[in-house]
């Protein structure tokens, strides 16, 4: 046990100002272990936050939809010969199959427009699928068959909840539905269709919000072009940005007047509201048929059918209270992709039990197609398998060779200087110059195939190139200097020492640096783009000269993609790309584990 100091030195330390700087010490190291604490908390925040925003995005590709209809298989649109032949089969028009099945189950339909938005239920693919389908069964030809058609992307959204769900109004009265030409009038007790007025309104005043908000990002531009006016000296700038400005002004007016008359309209009283397309759907379903509402009031409403009412005699029907229902969509049908009357077919199919979602294997086992709902990511995994193998076979004996010559053999001379600053340099240009360099040189000069996996390997390759050998020359200097001094102590030659000896403990080392290396190329993507490899690839590639792409670039082509059902694969391509990067710096990690030596 220490003695206590005593005398002078125990005054000194126990002076107050001795105290005062121990505990400026102490408050010091709390401040420490606090920042360390929050640095790590907003990394740990700032990665959930991530993980969870593209989880959640991602969860609209785990599932596709299918709609199951009876579809007759006419043997003189299949197999007019009678041959049966599989490779023949396919050849047929089963997209007019599949159209007449649609107009069959919705009789009703009439009209080019109205006919087009039913045929847009179903994807273009389920032509396809049902080609395959009787093409392996060719016994089923002349028969009808109930088929599950893959849905459309924006009808496997509607039936996900992205376009809205219908909400169902309570009601408590009788309705009363009369025939007024194309149009049919409805009647019912104030409170039924006033809480439905309500609902209309309310949706108004929420547009009304949305118009504010776009006429306040207008005012803002205006002020910011004026300002720029009157800045500048240059007589065209000022022209240019006054005319800015003033286009910019008639917006704002616009949606400012729009504004009003959307406040104007939810308080309009007792007066009916017209709904158009910026207004919520409304819709009733009674006597087997549905109604969609074009206007309403306190105590009456207009509607057009969308599908046929059942027993209209005399031009009109009374129906009580538990034999109609009033339901509302409150995204406008103006803000969505799927139509009210698609809504409408949607739903008759989902009541009768025509709806189906399963899991996606499509995603993973098909290419990449125009159509959200065909896309899959096998041809980008494919791409970049056979990326990966050109960059590995390319970089790792080259920097694994070129770091044991610098450390084990290479003279320490102003060249070999000069050689290992350039590496360390290299290591740090960005990934596109790697790209420029492959566009102008491999491809430029050496004919290399555009937008192959071997132009891309060649590029990645020699960017992993430096990456590789900095930590393979890191694991051969951790190599204890004895196992060289005794491996040439019993006569073996500086090459059989390196190789038999030095080389095999470095390794785990060098596998660890090599497969960072490999996963940070995998997710590069401008070093692609610039060699082609952006192109639409449908076909799997077969080998390193087919045209391909790669994980990486597919996400960021279907993320510049218009259509919405595209959001969720590429969340879902995001997920698969993050798999691989986990299991590849994994696998770094336990080879670091399982091999690791301490000296």
């Amino acid at each position: 046990m220490r003695d206590k100091p005593a005398g002078k030195a125990a005054g000194y330390f126990q002076s107050p100002e001795a105290l005062r700087r121990l505990k400026r010490r102490r408050r010091a190291e709390a401040r420490l272990r606090a920042y360390g604490i929050a640095a790590i908390a907003i990394a740990a925040l700032a990665l959930v936050a991530l993980l969870s925003s593209v989880i959640s995005k991602a969860g609209g590709a785990v599932t596709e939809s299918y709609l199951t209809l009876p579809v007759r298989l006419d043997a003189k649109v299949i197999d007019p010969e009678g041959t049966k032949d599989p490779a023949v089969i396919p050849r047929a028009d089963f997209a007019k199959l599949v159209k007449r099945a649609l107009r069959e189950r919705f009789g009703a339909v009439k009209g080019r427009k109205a006919k087009r938005a039913l045929y847009g239920l179903v994807s273009t693919g389920a032509s396809f699928d049902l080609a395959r389908h009787v093409a392996a069964n060719p016994d089923l030809i002349g028969r009808e068959i109930r088929f599950d058609l893959l849905a459309s992307d924006i009808a496997d959204l509607y039936l996900k909840g992205a376009y809205g769900e219908l909400e169902e109004i309570p009601v408590k009265g009788d309705l009363a539905i009369t025939a007024d030409g194309k149009e049919v009038v409805l009647r019912a007790p104030p409170e039924d269709f006033a809480a439905a007025l309500q609902v209309v309104r309310a949706g108004l005043l929420r547009e009304a919000a949305r118009l504010t908000r776009r006429a306040a990002r207008e005012e803002s531009a205006v002020a910011v072009f004026k300002s720029r006016a009157e800045a500048t000296q240059d007589a065209t700038l000022r022209a240019e940005s006054e005319a800015e400005a003033a286009r910019h002004e008639a917006l704002r007016e616009k949606y400012l007047a729009g504004v009003r008359d959307l406040e104007a309209r939810a308080a309009g009283g007792e007066a009916a509201e017209t709904l158009d397309e910026d207004a919520p759907s409304l819709f009733i379903a009674a006597a087997g048929g549905w109604l969609r509402l074009t206007e309403i009031g306190p105590e009456s409403a207009r509607a057009i059918p969308y599908a046929p009412l059942g027993g209209m005699t005399g031009g009109e029907i009374r129906l009580g209270p538990g034999e109609w229902r009033l339901m509302v969509n409150p995204v406008p049908e103006g803000a969505r992709k799927v139509s009210d009357r698609q809504i409408v077919w949607l739903e008759q199919l989902r009541g009768a039990g025509a709806v189906k979602q399963v899991l996606n294997t499509r995603f993973l086992t098909a290419s990449d197609s125009r159509e959200p709902e065909l896309a899959g990511i096998r041809g980008a995994i494919m791409g970049s398998f056979w990326l990966m193998l050109v960059t590995f076979a390319l970089a790792f004996p080259v920097g694994v060779f070129g770091a044991i010559y610098l450390e084990e053999f290479a003279p320490k001379n102003r060249l070999t200087a000069l050689i290992e600053i350039s590496i360390n340099n290299l290591a740090a240009v960005p990934s596109i110059v790697f790209g420029l360099l492959g566009l102008a040189l491999f491809l430029g000069v050496f004919g290399v195939p555009r937008s192959s996996p071997l132009a891309g390997g060649i590029v990645l390759a020699l960017m992993t190139l430096p990456t590789i050998i900095i930590a393979a020359r890191a694991a051969l200097r951790a190599v204890p200097p004895s196992i060289r001094e005794a491996a040439l102590g019993v006569g073996a030659s500086r090459l059989q020492a390196t190789f038999h000896h030095v080389l095999p403990l470095a390794m785990p080392g060098i596998l660890t640096g090599t497969i960072i290396g490999m996963a940070q190329a995998l997710g590069e993507t401008a070093p692609l783009i610039l060699i082609g490899m952006v192109a639409f690839i449908v076909d799997v590639p077969q080998g390193i000269t087919d045209s391909a792409t790669a994980l990486p670039v597919q996400i960021y082509r279907w993320s510049d993609f218009p259509e919405r059902a595209f959001e969720a694969r590429t969340a879902a391509a995001i997920l698969v790309l993050l798999l691989f990067l986990v299991v590849m710096n994994g696998l770094a990690i336990l080879l670091r584990k399982r091999f690791e030596r301490r000296w």
